[in-house]
């Protein structure tokens, strides 16, 4: 069957750990919409910090927040805040046990604290601009959590919540002390499930590249699975193929494998 659709993953999948995007990956993604094929670009990023590379790759369509809010062709498609007394027990637990909190709203990075050297440390990697300090007036509009500063044992304090995991963000430098917050039922998965049904295309039809254990709901769900060569040891389980590192063309060599690129 004629694949239709290809979701890719941004840190660690198309971005080189310098932050540039390798000639091929941009070739890859200029061949296969030449052919047709919808891409989205599938991050648990806050969209509002990352369409200058979606301009970079003339892409329009977006899954973000790990899956709480999706775009497709610059028109939204859906919005699904977290529940607010979740995100009370997260302000509470970071609190209680010296951790610092990163909420995203569809416009604003939203801080429990900034003074630490670790979330400095996200902010100037992941190039942070619309950051404000928490007030409870943002509390209703929060899409996605990604929790700094713990240590080896805490991520159980955060676990105890019902519905949901945290996964290490896959960069080095962050994969021991930072998390995002995976909810069970809305994820990349969910989003990439929800964007199949509104163009009316079969999993079978869909391709999907990722790096981060918050990619394998999104894995998992797809007809064409890629973990990239660098990506985190648990997540090959849930692929069907693994490719190339980031640094090595995965992309390129992935798609090229399914006979999509010339």
């Amino acid at each position: 069957m004629k694949q239709k659709i290809l979701f890719l993953d941004i840190d660690g999948t198309i971005l080189l750990p310098d932050d540039s995007i390798q000639d091929s990956t941009k070739e890859a993604i200029k061949q296969v919409k030449e052919k047709g094929i919808e891409v989205f670009l599938a991050t648990g990023r806050p969209l509002h910090e990352i369409m200058d590379i979606g301009e970079e790759l003339r892409i329009q369509s977006f899954i973000g927040y790990n899956g709480a809010y999706a775009i497709h062709q610059g028109q939204d498609v859906f919005s699904e805040p977290m529940d607010s007394k979740m995100i009370q027990f997260f302000i509470d637990t970071a609190e209680e046990n010296d951790h610092e909190l990163i909420m995203y709203t569809n416009s604003k990075n939203v801080y429990t604290g900034m003074d630490s050297a670790n979330t400095k440390t996200f902010i100037e990697h992941f190039h942070l601009k619309h950051n404000v300090h928490y007030e409870s007036m943002y509390i209703a509009d929060i899409l996605g959590v990604t929790v700094i500063n713990l240590g080896v044992n805490d991520v159980d304090l955060y676990e105890q919540y019902s519905g949901i995991h945290l996964s290490p963000v896959n960069i080095d430098g962050f994969r021991d002390h930072a998390f995002d917050v995976i909810q069970e039922k809305v994820n990349k998965g969910f989003a990439v499930q929800t964007i199949l049904d509104l163009l009316k295309f079969n999993k079978e039809e869909a391709i999907a590249f990722g790096d981060g254990i918050n990619d394998k709901e999104m894995l998992q769900l797809v007809g064409e699975s890629f973990a990239m060569g660098n990506a985190h040891p648990d997540l090959f389980t849930y692929a069907k193929h693994k490719t190339t590192a980031v640094t090595d063309s995965g992309i390129y060599n992935g798609l090229k494998s399914l006979g999509l690129l010339e």
